[in-house]
């Protein structure tokens, strides 16, 4: 929450002055909202703030799907080797960054496999277990992605799921596997 005295804003943990009488910082935090009312403070609401993988910052929904970008005429737009530009819908963003998680914990173990290749030497079980893993999870968690019919869905999936008591229940999305070295 945000606070304003005579239509000016008023920030938390900052001393304030109002009809020649000094307020400390935490008087804000501190006073109740009676208190508050009777100097003439009033609350405003937090301007929403979206998450801006799925919104721009007005609230508006992305577009999911990638799109081909055209002029004023309708035509293709195309870049400067001759090729339709295209522009990245939220699915394709997303996917992106899922293979890139992937490829970074894939890197950490590359050196077992440089090691096979160079003098044959056995790649630990566990190593190949993960690494299997990480593949397999990438590519659910992708099929995950297309499986959303809108932006609500993707959210949903990017959420996690909590009991009545708000304890964590679980992730809604596949998780990658734990490290084998940690």
């Amino acid at each position: 929450m945000a606070f304003k005295l005579d239509g000016n804003p008023l920030a938390v943990d900052v001393a304030f002055s109002h009809n020649d009488i000094n307020y400390p910082a935490n008087w804000l935090r501190l006073s109740t909202a009676d208190e508050k009312t009777a100097l003439g403070i009033t609350e405003v609401s937090d301007s929403p703030t979206y998450d801006s993988r799925f919104y721009w910052g007005n609230g508006t929904a992305k577009t999911l799907t990638d799109t081909n970008e055209v002029d004023e005429n309708g035509d293709p737009v195309l870049d400067e080797n001759g090729d339709q530009v295209v522009t990245l819908g939220v699915k394709s963003v997303l996917k992106a960054q899922e293979k890139n998680i992937a490829g970074s914990l894939l890197a950490r173990y590359d050196w077992y496999v440089v090691r096979k290749a160079e003098k044959s030497t056995a790649i630990p079980t566990a190593i190949t277990t993960y690494r299997d893993g990480v593949r397999t999870a990438c590519n659910t968690r992708e099929t995950e992605i297309d499986a959303c019919s809108d932006t609500a869905a993707l959210v949903t999936l990017y959420s996690a799921t909590y009991d009545s008591d708000g304890k964590f229940v679980k992730f809604n999305m596949t998780q990658y596997p734990a490290d084998p070295n940690s």
